[in-house]
C-alpha cells in the first residue's frame, strides 16, 4: 500500500515538473486565469476532483486486484 502512495506522488511530482519546465509561461496564465473563478466554484472543482480519484482509485483496484 505504501508503495503505491509513494509511486503515485512521485509521479505527480513528474507531471507537475514536466509542466514548469515545459510551459512555465502557460502555467502563469493558467495560475491567473484560475484565480478569476469564484472561491466557491474552486472549492467544488476540487471536490469534484477528489470524488472523481477516489472512484478511479477503487475502479483500478477492482480490475487490476490492487
Amino acid at each position: 500500500m505504501i508503495e503505491a502512495v509513494l509511486l503515485g506522488l512521485a509521479m505527480a511530482l513528474v507531471i507537475e515538473g514536466l509542466v514548469l519546465a515545459l510551459a512555465p509561461r502557460r502555467l502563469e496564465d493558467l495560475i491567473a486565469m484560475i484565480a478569476e473563478i469564484p472561491f466557491e466554484t474552486r472549492r467544488m472543482i476540487g471536490l469534484i476532483c477528489v470524488g472523481l480519484g477516489v472512484v478511479g482509485v477503487g475502479f483500478v483496484r477492482a480490475v487490476f486486484g490492487g
